[in-house]
């Protein structure tokens, strides 16, 4: 293995780590030449010593800042009075024999560094992120590019994003086509084509064409400084693992350190009390023994690792969990409540059905485009959309919009009507009912009925899949909150496959019903409520989870929401239940599995069973094989 790579994927270390390798090498070659090589007792013995200050100085000052800041039980110190202790003992008996200090101090220091590798590893996936975050934007003056500072770019400012720079502000393409990356975010890994007219968030990176963006945010709003915003927030909100590892620590060590100071006096005081040799050597030796059996490193290392670890993979498929409590809430979650429009649907109203028309289906849509061409209702805009291109509204005269019913209006020298029942009664036409769900506009050209367009919210593909995801991930009830009409809302609850469904609901018509779901849940479970809009924000805060999207979604929704989904993909919520719950698993291994361990060994280093190298496998081995067991959150492929 070269000096700068270090674990899978051949990722390179820090200064700081190659400087640690390099110290542990160079001990390991002086502690190999001590104890094998044939050298005088003198020339042996110095070559422990050099080899134990090359790779534990760092331990020593930082036991000895401990001591001098009050803080003196933690693991610096465990290994410190441990390694010390047993370099005096040699001296006193005389031995000559300094290598489990040694091997001690050279040992943790390897499985400090393993451990500083792995961190290293869960952090870079979360850093990739932070790469995310643009250093300017391009603003041209005087026909030259002006790099500036994002912060002082105001909305709508025209900015120039080249290939192969990042997008540093959201806002709308005026001119240029491009694709872009936007792995970062999302983790989808295609590239996503764009043209005049969409929409684009900061922090995704331009791959192809020049483009120039309208901004709609300032800098402080776009979605990039909202992400890196929650990113480095995340770490301060811990789960009860972490804060029950933390109190722990802080009771154990202490505990312990008296418990070896008991162990190294009192049963030499019993024996001289009773009148038999002290052995003050045997037992101080299973005191200091007991000391390295004891240090905590295990659980205090990949407990919070795990989590990190959790965050780390659920960021790279584009899930952003704002802390480790959110995390492990999520791996608890059995009812998950969904808002409909832009949840499930995609809030955008499309021309599902042209029906009963005699004339071809492109002409009527034409006819109903150009008569509604002057409205700005979604109705208007669905049509014009169906129609695809420009509308020539040449064509289009006399246009009599009709409150609550329609408009009339003259297209090509032709009187057409499009709206509802109410205007075909008012015109004296005679007209069809339609069994399809969504928004009817009935049309009539030249007094006749001409058939009518289908105009409906289309369910997000994937939705219906993801909702049978949920279920396969131990999801217990799936329930879908909607405004919408009874009618709609139940035709698609039942395409999509939800067990209950609420419709005609106003915002707090939402929490109310959020309240009583919560009410209704076992003990120990929660409950998990997706939206998008700002009318879900109070929903979102009431809710034991709150999943916002955040591509589509509105600010107060992010806002309030523990977890965001980048790419508004509703599949991508199993998948972050999945995730938690390996990364729970996990942590619940790594707690049992070092507790295990080193209650048995410190038992057996307490009665004389286990020496010096049973402490090193005790205290690194655990802690290296928890750290690998830890940073198998990370991946989530299988997911």
């Amino acid at each position: 293995m070269a000096p700068g790579r270090f674990l899978k994927g051949g990722h390179p270390m820090t200064k700081k780590q190659k400087k640690m390798l390099y110290r542990i090498l160079i001990a390991a070659a002086l502690f190999l030449a001590a104890k094998f090589a044939p050298l005088p007792p003198l020339l042996s013995t110095l070559l422990y010593f050099i080899a134990y200050f090359t790779v534990g100085c760092d331990i020593l000052r930082k036991a000895w800042k401990g001591i001098c800041n009050h803080q003196v039980f933690d693991e610096n110190f465990l290994m410190a009075v441990a390694t010390i202790g047993a370099i005096a003992l040699a001296v006193y008996e005389r031995s000559g024999d300094y290598a489990e200090a040694v091997a001690v101090m050279l040992f943790y220091q390897i499985g400090e560094l393993f451990q500083s590798c792995a961190v290293g590893k869960s952090r870079r996936s979360i850093a990739s992120l932070m790469d995310i975050r643009p250093d300017y934007a391009n603003i041209e003056r005087d026909g030259k590019l002006e790099q500036v500072d994002p912060d002082e770019v105001e909305v709508g400012t025209v900015i120039t994003v080249q290939p192969g720079e990042k997008i540093p502000i959201d806002g709308c393409i005026v001119e240029g086509a491009s694709a872009l990356n936007t792995a970062a975010l999302t983790g989808e890994s295609l590239p996503r084509d764009v043209t005049p007219g969409d929409e684009v968030i900061s922090g995704c990176i331009n791959m192809t064409g020049v483009l120039k963006v309208r901004t709609t945010k300032a800098f402080g709003e776009s979605t990039v400084s909202k992400i890196l915003e929650l990113m480095e927030n995340s770490s301060s909100h811990k789960s009860r693992s972490e804060n029950f590892i933390s109190r722990f620590a802080r009771v154990y060590t202490p505990a312990v350190c008296y418990g070896a100071l008991a162990l190294a006096v009192l049963p030499p005081l019993f024996n001289l009390i009773s009148g038999a040799p002290a052995a003050w050597g045997v037992w101080v030796y299973r005191a200091l023994t007991f000391l390295v059996i004891s240090c905590p490193c295990a659980l205090v290392i990949s407990i919070p690792l795990s989590f990190f670890a959790g965050l780390g993979g659920a960021s790279r498929e584009g899930i952003l969990i704002k802390g480790s409590n959110y995390l492990e809430a999520l791996s608890k979650t059995k009812t998950v409540v969904f808002d409909k429009t832009g949840t499930l649907t995609q809030g955008v109203f499309e021309v599902t059905g042209v029906h009963h028309s005699p004339m071809e289906e492109r002409k009527l849509l034409a006819y109903a485009a150009l008569a509604e061409c002057a409205s700005s209702h979604p109705i208007s805009k669905s049509l014009q959309k169906a129609c695809g291109g420009e509308l020539d509204r040449s064509r289009v005269t006399d246009i009599e919009e009709r409150s609550g019913r329609g408009v009339v209006a003259t297209v090509d020298g032709h009187t057409v009507a499009a709206g509802n029942g109410r205007l075909m009664d008012e015109l004296g036409v005679k007209w069809q009912e339609c069994r399809s769900v969504g928004t009817i506009v009935h049309m009539a050209v030249d007094g006749a009925y001409a058939g009518h367009i289908v105009i409906s919210d289309v369910i997000k593909p994937g939705a219906r899949e993801a909702i049978a995801a949920l279920r396969r991930a131990g999801v217990r009830k799936t329930v879908m909150l909607t405004g919408d009409m009874q009618k709609v809302a139940a035709k698609v609850a039942e395409e999509l496959g939800v067990d209950d469904f609420r419709a005609e609901l106003l915002p707090g018509d939402k929490v109310s019903e959020v309240e009583r779901l919560l009410g209704e849940k076992g003990s120990g479970e929660c409950l998990a409520f997706v939206g998008d809009g700002i009318n879900d924000a109070p929903v979102l805060s009431r809710a034991d989870i709150g999943i916002a999207m955040g591509a589509m979604g509105s600010d107060a929704a992010i806002e309030a929401a523990d977890v965001v989904l980048m790419d508004d993909d509703p599949m991508k919520i199993a998948k972050g239940i999945r995730i938690s719950r390996k990364c729970l698993r996990i942590v619940y291994e790594n707690i049992a599995f070092a507790l295990g361990i080193k209650a048995l060994c410190l038992v057996l280093g307490a009665l004389g069973l286990a020496n010096m190298w049973a402490a090193i496998f005790a205290d690194v081995g655990v802690m290296v094989l928890a750290v690998l067991n830890a940073i198998r959150a990370l991946r989530t492929s299988k997911n």
